[in-house]
C-alpha cells in the first residue's frame, strides 16, 4: 500500500480517536511521511517511538496490531492462554490507556490478563510474570525518553524481555496483520487485578539483598523524576530504617516531567537543583531513578561536593561490595557468574575475576543477560548483571533491570562507608588503586528522522568497509557482530559466539577500546571509548 493510501485510509477510519483525526488533518507531505513510511519496530527493548497518528507512532491502533502479533504467537504455545500475561504501565502519557488496550486484545484472544490497577515500577511486571507463572508480560514505558514518546516492552516467561528468536516469531506474527483497524480489544472478565501481594512478596526479595547490618546513618535524597519510584521506594526505605528525604520538585507523578529537565538519570541536565537541596539537609547520596524506576543515578558527597557516577563506576562500587562483603561474611558462593556487555567497562569483570567467579560480557540490551540468568539457573549462583547505561540487578528473582533493588543496595552501601569513614569515591579510588585505573566515555550522536537513520546506517557501512583508524595507535584485531567474527591484521578471523548484531568494536594497543553502536530505542550512533592504565598519572 502507498503512503498516501495509508494515509487515506487512517483518515477515514470511523472510529479514529479525535485527538488522532486532528492530527491527520494537520499533516503536511513531510509528517505524512514520517507518520507512514513505515510500521513502528521492535528494537533492543521492544517497541519506543514518538506518540501520535500513524503506522510509525505509539497510538491505540499500533498497540492493538502488536499486541494481537503476540497473542498469534502466544496462541501457538500450549497453555499460555490459562498462563496468561502480565500487564504494567509507567507514569507516561497514555500509558494506562495503552495498557487496558493491550489487556483487552489478549483478553478477546481468550488469554488471561493480570493488570496493575496502578502505575508501578518496571521491575514489578518482570517480577509479576515469575510470580503467577504467566507465559509472558507487557510493560508501557518509553524509560528516559523524553515526555512525547511511549514504549512497549515484551517479557517471556522467565520474567525476561523476549530473546532474539521469540521477537523474531512476534515480528513475523504482527508483520502478518495488515489491517490496523479490523483487531477487537473488549472488555473482559479474563482481566484480572494484580493483587497486593505481588508487591509484597516482591519487596520481600528485595530484603533478602541486605549483606550488612548497618547504622544507616547516612542522609539520603531520592527522586523518582516524576516517575514510578514514588509509588514503592520512599516508603520501603523509611520502613527499612533509613533516613530518607524526598525531593519535593520531582515527587509528584507528571507525564509532561514538568520541573525536570530531562528524563534520564545519566545526563547532568536531570540533577537541576538537587545538588544545592542535598547541601542544605546534608545529604551523603543522592539517588535518582529514571521514570520507570529500572536504572538509578548516583551523586556522591566528597570533599565538599557532588559528584555524578557514570554507570561503569556505580557498577563498579556494587559489585566490589557485594563480592568483597559475601566473601568476608562466608556467603559468597563459588563458580557463580558476574554479566555485563560488550560496551560496558572491563573493570566489572576484572573484578569478579578477583574474586574467583565467572565472567562475561553479553551484547547490549538486558534482555541477554536475563537470557544467561535463565541459562545457568540451578547450576551456578547468579552474582550480579549490569550495562554501563545505569541498569542493573542484584538478585535474578526479577530478569531485568531493577532501581528498587539498586536503591536499596546504594543506601545499605553509603551507610557501611559512613560507618567506616569512607565515601563511595573513597571507595571506587580504593578499587583502582587495587585492580587498576579504567577510563570510559560515551558520546552520543542524535541524528533524527527519516535521514538521520540512513545517515547511521551510511556510517555504520563507511566504518564497517573502512576499520576505524586512531592516530599513533596499532589496532590489535576488530570485532564484526554483524558477520560473527573477530578480523586480526594478519587476515585471520575467528568466531564470535554471540546474536548477530549492527555493532564494531576495534581494540587498540594500549588497552584501548572503541565501539560504535546504533541505539536500538533512540535515533542515536553510540560511540564507546575505554582506556586502562596501572597509574591514574597514564
Amino acid at each position: 500500500m502507498s503512503l498516501e493510501k495509508k494515509y487515506q485510509s487512517w483518515l477515514k477510519e470511523k472510529n479514529m480517536p479525535e485527538d488522532l483525526l486532528v492530527e491527520l488533518k494537520k499533516m503536511d507531505e513531510t509528517t505524512k511521511k514520517e507518520a507512514f513510511h513505515s510500521d513502528l519496530e521492535f528494537g533492543t527493548g521492544g517497541l519506543r517511538g514518538i506518540m501520535g497518528a500513524g503506522t510509525s507512532k505509539m497510538n491505540i491502533f499500533t498497540i492493538r496490531r502488536t499486541t494481537q502479533g503476540f497473542a498469534n504467537y502466544l496462541l501457538k504455545i500450549p497453555g499460555a492462554n490459562q498462563k496468561g500475561v502480565a500487564i504494567g504501565y509507567d507514569n507516561r502519557h497514555n500509558s494506562k490507556l495503552f495498557a487496558k488496550e493491550a489487556a483487552k486484545v489478549l483478553a478477546t484472544n481468550g488469554i488471561k490478563v493480570y493488570l496493575f490497577d496502578e502505575l508501578r515500577p518496571t521491575p514489578l511486571t518482570s517480577f509479576a510474570v515469575r510470580y503467577y507463572n504467566c507465559a509472558g508480560g507487557i510493560m508501557i514505558t518509553a524509560s528516559h525518553n523524553p515526555k512525547e514518546y511511549n514504549g512497549y516492552k515484551v517479557y517471556n516467561d522467565t520474567g525476561s524481555q523476549l530473546n532474539v528468536k521469540e521477537a523474531d516469531l512476534v515480528i513475523e506474527e504482527v508483520n502478518k496483520i495488515t489491517d490496523f483497524f479490523n483487531i477487537k480489544a473488549e472488555e473482559s472478565n479474563l482481566i484480572i487485578p494484580i493483587l497486593e501481594e505481588v508487591e509484597n512478596n516482591y519487596l520481600e526479595n528485595v530484603r533478602k539483598i541486605q549483606i550488612n547490618q548497618t547504622s544507616k546513618n547516612a542522609v539520603i535524597l531520592y527522586s523518582p523524576l516524576h516517575g514510578t519510584g514514588s509509588t514503592i521506594l520512599p516508603n520501603f526505605l523509611r520502613s527499612e530504617g533509613y533516613n530518607l528525604f524526598e525531593y519535593e520538585p520531582h515527587k509528584k507523578v507528571d507525564p509532561n516531567f514538568s520541573n525536570a529537565k530531562v528524563s534520564n538519570p545519566e545526563m547532568p541536565e536531570a540533577w537541576h537543583g538537587m545538588s544545592r537541596y542535598g547541601k542544605e539537609i546534608g545529604a551523603d547520596v543522592i539517588l535518582l531513578t529514571d521514570p520507570d524506576c529500572d536504572r538509578v543515578g548516583v551523586s556522591v558527597l566528597h570533599d565538599g561536593d557532588y559528584i555524578l557516577l557514570n554507570g561503569n563506576q556505580s557498577a563498579a562500587i556494587t559489585v566490589y561490595y557485594l563480592l568483597s562483603q559475601r566473601l568476608a561474611n562466608h556467603i559468597l558462593e563459588k563458580d557463580g557468574y558476574v554479566f555485563s556487555t560488550i560496551v560496558t567497562s572491563d573493570l566489572i569483570l576484572e573484578i569478579a575475576r578477583h574474586f574467583n567467579q565467572n565472567a562475561e560480557a553479553t551484547l547490549t540490551g538486558f534482555k541477554f543477560i536475563g537470557q544467561r540468568a535463565k541459562e545457568i539457573e540451578g547450576k551456578h549462583k547468579f552474582q550480579f548483571g549490569c550495562e554501563e547505561s545505569i541498569g542493573s540487578i542484584i538478585s535474578d528473582f526479577v530478569r531485568d533491570k531493577d532501581g528498587v533493588q539498586s536503591v536499596y543496595n546504594f543506601a545499605e552501601i553509603a551507610s557501611y562507608l559512613k560507618d567506616n569513614n569512607l565515601t563511595m569515591i573513597d571507595y571506587l579510588n580504593q578499587i583502582h588503586q587495587e585492580l587498576g585505573y579504567y577510563l570510559e566515555y560515551t558520546h552520543n550522536l542524535v541524528l533524527t528522522g527519516l535521514e538521520g537513520a540512513e545517515k547511521i546506517l551510511n556510517i555504520m557501512s563507511h566504518v564497517r568497509n573502512n576499520p576505524l583508524e586512531l592516530s599513533n595507535l596499532k589496532m590489535l584485531k576488530y570485532d564484526d557482530l554483524k558477520a560473527s567474527l573477530t578480523y586480526f591484521p594478519d587476515g585471520s578471523t575467528q568466531s564470535i559466539h554471540l546474536d548477530k548484531s549492527n555493532v564494531l568494536k576495534y581494540y587498540y594497543e594500549n588497552n584501548i577500546w572503541v565501539v560504535l553502536r546504533p541505539s536500538g530505542t533512540e535515533p542515536k550512533l553510540k560511540i564507546y571509548f575505554s582506556v586502562k592504565s596501572d597509574s591514574q598519572v597514564n
